[in-house]
Protein backbone atom coordinates (compact mmCIF):
# COMPACT_ATOMS: atom_id res chain seq x y z
CA UNK A 1 0.00 0.00 0.00
CA UNK A 2 1.50 3.41 -0.80
CA UNK A 3 -0.37 6.63 0.02
CA UNK A 4 -1.40 8.64 -3.10
CA UNK A 5 -3.06 11.70 -2.71
CA UNK A 6 -4.71 14.24 -0.08
CA UNK A 7 -7.73 16.44 -1.18
CA UNK A 8 -7.81 20.02 -0.40
CA UNK A 9 -11.29 21.93 -1.59
CA UNK A 10 -10.25 25.13 -2.51
CA UNK A 11 -12.50 28.67 -3.18
CA UNK A 12 -10.24 29.51 -6.37
CA UNK A 13 -8.24 27.18 -8.34
CA UNK A 14 -6.42 29.13 -10.26
CA UNK A 15 -5.00 31.13 -6.80
CA UNK A 16 -4.29 27.59 -5.27
CA UNK A 17 -2.69 26.38 -8.33
CA UNK A 18 -0.55 29.38 -8.25
CA UNK A 19 0.29 29.58 -4.75
CA UNK A 20 1.10 25.87 -4.67
CA UNK A 21 3.32 26.49 -7.66
CA UNK A 22 4.91 29.24 -7.58
CA UNK A 23 5.46 29.88 -3.90
CA UNK A 24 5.72 26.41 -2.48
CA UNK A 25 7.33 24.87 -6.08
CA UNK A 26 5.15 22.19 -6.79
CA UNK A 27 4.56 21.25 -10.58
CA UNK A 28 1.46 21.15 -11.74
CA UNK A 29 0.80 17.88 -13.15
CA UNK A 30 -2.84 17.39 -14.16
CA UNK A 31 -5.73 19.21 -14.15
CA UNK A 32 -9.58 17.83 -15.23
CA UNK A 33 -12.61 19.75 -15.59
CA UNK A 34 -15.47 18.38 -15.40
CA UNK A 35 -18.24 20.86 -16.20
CA UNK A 36 -21.34 18.62 -16.54
CA UNK A 37 -20.27 17.41 -12.39
CA UNK A 38 -19.36 21.12 -11.70
CA UNK A 39 -16.41 20.60 -10.13
CA UNK A 40 -12.62 21.09 -11.25
CA UNK A 41 -9.66 19.09 -10.06
CA UNK A 42 -5.25 20.09 -10.24
CA UNK A 43 -2.98 17.35 -8.85
CA UNK A 44 0.42 19.48 -7.49
CA UNK A 45 3.24 17.45 -6.20
CA UNK A 46 6.93 17.46 -5.90
CA UNK A 47 7.23 15.02 -8.19
CA UNK A 48 5.31 12.06 -10.69
CA UNK A 49 2.17 10.55 -9.04
CA UNK A 50 3.67 7.40 -9.32
CA UNK A 51 6.48 8.09 -7.03
CA UNK A 52 5.59 10.03 -4.42
CA UNK A 53 1.94 11.00 -2.89
CA UNK A 54 0.55 14.75 -3.83
CA UNK A 55 -2.01 17.18 -3.44
CA UNK A 56 -5.44 17.15 -4.64
CA UNK A 57 -7.08 20.42 -5.45
CA UNK A 58 -10.66 20.53 -5.51
CA UNK A 59 -12.71 23.44 -7.34
CA UNK A 60 -16.58 22.89 -6.38
CA UNK A 61 -18.03 25.48 -8.95
CA UNK A 62 -19.72 28.25 -7.06
CA UNK A 63 -18.03 27.64 -3.68
CA UNK A 64 -15.58 30.48 -2.92
CA UNK A 65 -14.59 29.00 0.83
CA UNK A 66 -15.02 26.37 3.20
CA UNK A 67 -14.66 26.24 6.93
CA UNK A 68 -11.62 24.73 8.34
CA UNK A 69 -13.23 22.64 10.89
CA UNK A 70 -11.70 21.45 14.20
CA UNK A 71 -10.49 18.36 12.97
CA UNK A 72 -7.60 19.71 10.24
CA UNK A 73 -4.28 19.88 11.40
CA UNK A 74 -1.69 20.46 8.34
CA UNK A 75 0.12 19.08 5.54
CA UNK A 76 4.01 18.76 6.18
CA UNK A 77 7.17 19.35 3.57
CA UNK A 78 10.95 18.64 4.29
CA UNK A 79 12.65 21.75 3.07
CA UNK A 80 16.51 21.55 3.75
CA UNK A 81 16.67 24.73 5.49
CA UNK A 82 13.23 26.24 6.93
CA UNK A 83 14.66 29.74 7.62
CA UNK A 84 15.65 30.39 3.82
CA UNK A 85 12.02 28.74 2.81
CA UNK A 86 10.00 31.15 4.80
CA UNK A 87 12.33 34.23 3.32
CA UNK A 88 11.27 32.89 -0.10
CA UNK A 89 7.61 32.12 0.71
CA UNK A 90 7.55 35.82 1.94
CA UNK A 91 9.45 37.42 -1.19
CA UNK A 92 6.86 35.27 -3.31
CA UNK A 93 3.88 37.06 -1.81
CA UNK A 94 2.94 33.90 1.00
CA UNK A 95 2.22 34.22 4.38
CA UNK A 96 4.33 32.76 6.96
CA UNK A 97 1.91 31.91 10.61
CA UNK A 98 4.99 31.42 12.45
CA UNK A 99 8.56 31.48 12.21
CA UNK A 100 11.41 29.02 11.43
CA UNK A 101 12.77 28.05 14.95
CA UNK A 102 13.18 25.19 17.19
CA UNK A 103 9.62 23.27 17.94
CA UNK A 104 8.90 23.41 21.80
CA UNK A 105 10.74 21.35 24.00
CA UNK A 106 13.03 19.80 20.72
CA UNK A 107 15.45 20.47 18.41
CA UNK A 108 13.88 20.01 15.31
CA UNK A 109 13.54 23.49 13.33
CA UNK A 110 9.80 23.93 11.64
CA UNK A 111 7.81 27.12 10.61
CA UNK A 112 4.22 27.25 9.26
CA UNK A 113 3.02 29.06 5.98
CA UNK A 114 -0.62 29.57 4.84
CA UNK A 115 -2.32 28.83 1.47
CA UNK A 116 -4.99 31.08 0.17
CA UNK A 117 -7.64 29.29 1.35
CA UNK A 118 -6.51 28.87 4.80
CA UNK A 119 -4.70 25.60 5.20
CA UNK A 120 -1.88 25.54 7.55
CA UNK A 121 1.74 24.10 5.85
CA UNK A 122 4.44 22.64 7.65
CA UNK A 123 8.29 23.32 6.54
CA UNK A 124 10.28 20.77 8.70
CA UNK A 125 13.82 21.20 7.92
CA UNK A 126 15.17 18.01 7.11
CA UNK A 127 19.07 17.68 5.64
Amino acid sequence: MRLLHTMLRVGDLDRSVRFYTEVLGMRLLRRTDRPEQKYSLAFVGYDDEDKTAVLELTYNYGVGSYEMGTAYGHIAIAVPDAYRACEGVKLRGGTVTREAGPVKGGTTVIAFVEDPDGYKIELIQRD
